[in-house]
């Protein structure tokens, strides 16, 4: 199992109907909806913070920069 986590929650994620953790069965499955995630969160969210991705043994982390 491979996991997603956000390092920390700003305002526009917590209003917004992502998850803060998930777990896939997959590597390729984590990253791709890692990466999601962060052009969701770059993209739609009020531009005060921007975040990325990575990676750390079996968990990708999305961390604002």
């Amino acid at each position: 199992m491979f996991k997603i986590i956000v390092d920390r929650e700003c305002g526009c994620f917590k209003r917004s109907n992502l998850q803060s953790s998930t777990e896939v069965e997959s590597k390729d499955e984590a990253l791709m909806k890692s990466l999601e995630m962060v052009n969701h969160m770059n993209d739609e969210f009020c531009g005060k913070h921007k975040f990325k991705v990575e990676e750390a043994d079996n968990t990708f982390i999305i961390k604002m920069q």
